[in-house]
């Protein structure tokens, strides 16, 4: 006999099937529906438009499991168990439906390959099923909640899976076929039973697994699995082209289309809890519930009903002023497998905040008049800002006639704090040994608005922007050197169309090194250690540059952290809170510095004027003593070079 299967064998009512199948399909489609409705109302006149490259991204990442996979392999693996488990019985039901109602080609070989296919696709399900509940109920993997749903919804897929099984089990026992061997786990099962009892239960079996899967497919969309629909939308959307100043437009603390399908598309699955330095420092912050409220609220807002999903119904969707407690370090989307900026989120919940004067810190507040009064966030007074740089007899390109190959844009931190003024002192120094024609803008140097940009005042942003432009232009600057990440990342990534390039000093030593200006004479006998600014690491990718300088000083020895490069931990003093009253159960700051001390390390190197402070200040807090230090890179090149100027003051 030709191997074959027979539709509906033992099955009366065949019709209450079809309206059973009928009524989750409509279900479902309702709930697809709503979604659709939801994401149409959030993406105002923008649409989805065609990309080649995000297309292929979308499919490598959605059927490769790249994301998924990366720095979790054991999560990656049990979801593309799931993954490919539930793809293979859905297609393998496809077939039957394909086979049965318009052409019959599941028969002899064909029939016996399929048979194999949904077993293992099967066995994958399961295997995938139980790894989860493992992971979440019996390794009690930290970042994972355990809360209704995530209860409900694996146990739902467990007993459809298993029911699945059975039924062939049953089905074989009683027909008892001579390839019944190809189905091997259904084949195993059968053994349990006679051929007929097999017969007398299979119809009921067949009706409970059928209601469990119908009911199953129904509730997709009203749970958190429309993940399976939401998630590669999302990731098709976010390889879309941004504007060049994301956020800073008519209506920009709103959001957008990205953000909705973001919301519908997270799993919940914490890799952004584990990664946030906040929620690691035991703040009141973690981006996963974040974008959840924000999504409770985006539906209450746009759908008649409130939120789709029912199981969500009663969470608090209110978000008090924990959202400051961000540092928009980036490493939620470093680890997200959508590709969900939740810092971005973060940054347009402040826009709406600023706007409605509400939620924002008292100190906060002080801090942006003083940018907007006296152009910087740290004085009362303009008239300090060039007071680094007595003695040092350095051109001031805002007096007539002054002309430069490069200006040095120092930055309100690093103009006015005590700490990070040895940064400007130093790379000063250093341009000035490497024959560097250099200016400084002294007192007229303004604010480049990166702190009202982090914070969401976006008014104060765009003037101070339009100011700095303005300036450069008056005095003829196209280059332009930042002590700062944040004022390189503002220059670079957030002024459209700037008439001047901008980079970062690391990036100007790196380039001096290799035109040979910049020579390293003297040994420095030290282990030291790297500390990746966000601004300059995870955002413009600039983890190489300052490591190269690192190994190229005779005598040093560089370790790594534990977390490095795009995993390093962040120091807490970005997204504005530096200017904030902020606590939590330990310091971000001291997690790092205590993270730089078991390495061996006797410095610990930066490149940022916030981390410098930061890291510092934790150092004391600490109690780490010499011969452990924190520097700031320049402090530790000027040190190596021959005919430095010794008046240059170096911290000890």
């Amino acid at each position: 006999m030709t191997p074959h299967r027979i539709m509906f064998w033992q099955i009366d009512y065949v019709w209450i099937f079809y309206v059973l199948a009928g009524l989750a399909a409509g279900i479902f489609l309702a709930g697809l529906a709503a979604h659709i409705c939801v994401w149409k109302k959030r993406a105002g006149s923008r649409e989805m438009s065609f990309s080649g490259d995000a297309l292929k991204r979308t499919i490598l990442d959605v059927f490769l499991g790249r994301r998924v996979l990366q720095g979790d392999m054991a999560a990656g693996l049990m979801h593309l168990f799931l993954f490919w488990g539930f793809l293979a019985l859905f297609i393998g039901t496809a077939l039957l439906a394909i086979h049965h109602y318009l052409i019959s080609f599941l028969e002899g070989t064909s029939y016996l390959i399929f048979s194999m296919s949904m077993e293992v696709g099967g066995l994958m399900l399961l295997a995938g099923i139980i790894w989860a509940i493992v992971r979440r109920y019996i390794q009690r993997v930290p970042r994972l909640e355990r809360r209704l749903e995530d209860a409900l919804v694996p146990t739902w897929l467990l007993l459809a899976a298993l029911s699945g099984f059975m039924l062939e089990g049953l089905r074989l026992a009683a027909q008892q076929p001579q390839w019944g061997a190809w189905s091997f786990v259904g084949w195993g099962l059968s053994g349990l039973f006679s051929s007929a009892s097999a017969q007398a239960l299979y119809p009921y079996l067949w009706w409970g697994h059928t209601v469990l899967s119908l009911s199953f497919i129904a509730v997709i969309p009203f749970t958190k699995l429309f993940h399976v629909l939401g998630a590669p939308a999302g990731i098709y959307f976010q390889g879309l082209s941004k504007p060049a100043i994301p956020g800073v437009a008519e209506g920009a603390g709103e959001f957008d289309l990205g953000d909705a399908i973001f919301f519908d598309g997270c799993m919940r699955c914490g890799r952004c809890v584990a990664a946030c330095p906040s929620a690691g420092a035991g703040e009141p912050f973690a981006p996963r519930d974040f974008v959840q409220a924000m999504r409770r609220a985006v539906w209450q807002e746009h759908f008649p009903l409130g939120d789709i999903r029912f199981l969500s119904r009663g969470e608090e969707s209110k978000v008090d002023e924990n959202f400051w407690y961000c540092t928009t370090c980036r490493a939620c989307l470093e680890v997200c497998p959508v590709y969900g900026a939740a810092f971005e989120v973060v940054t347009k919940k402040r826009v709406l905040a600023v706007e409605e004067g509400t939620q924002v810190p008292t100190l906060l507040n002080q801090t942006l008049e003083k940018v907007f009064k006296y152009d910087n966030p740290w004085e009362s007074s303009r008239s300090k800002r060039g007071a680094w740089a007595e003695g040092l007899d350095l051109i001031d390109l805002s007096k007539r006639g002054a002309e430069a190959d490069l200006c040095y844009f120092v930055g309100c931190t690093t103009s006015f704090d005590a700490t990070a003024q040895v940064i400007a002192r130093s790379f000063s120094e250093i341009l000035r040994t490497a024959g560097v024609n250099f200016g400084i803008l002294g007192k007229k140097e303004p604010c480049c608005g990166d702190i009202a940009r982090r914070v969401g005042e976006l008014g104060l942003f765009e003037e101070k922007m339009e100011g700095c432009c303005d300036l450069f232009d008056q005095y003829g600057i196209t280059d332009v050197a930042t002590s700062s990440p944040h004022c390189f990342h503002t220059f670079r990534n957030e002024y459209p169309e700037a008439p001047f390039k901008a980079r970062h000093y690391t990036l100007v030593l790196r380039e001096l090194m290799a035109q040979g200006k910049l020579q390293f004479k003297k040994k420095v006998e030290a282990t030291v250690t790297y500390h990746d600014p966000c601004y300059l690491g995870r955002h413009n990718r600039i983890f190489d540059e300052p490591r190269e300088i690192i190994r190229a000083i005779p005598g040093l020895r560089l370790v790594e952290m534990t977390h490095h490069r795009v995993d390093s931990l962040c120091c807490g003093g970005g997204g504005g809170r530096m200017w904030q009253d902020l606590d939590g159960e330990v310091k971000m700051s001291e997690v790092r510095v205590r993270e730089a001390e078991a390495t061996g390390a006797e410095i610990l190197i930066t490149a940022c004027p916030l981390c410098l402070i930061m890291l510092e200040d934790a150092r004391k807090a600490a109690g780490l003593k010499e011969p452990f230090r924190v520097m700031d890179l320049n402090e530790l090149v000027l040190q190596t070079l021959d005919g430095a100027d010794k008046k240059v003051e170096i911290r000890n």
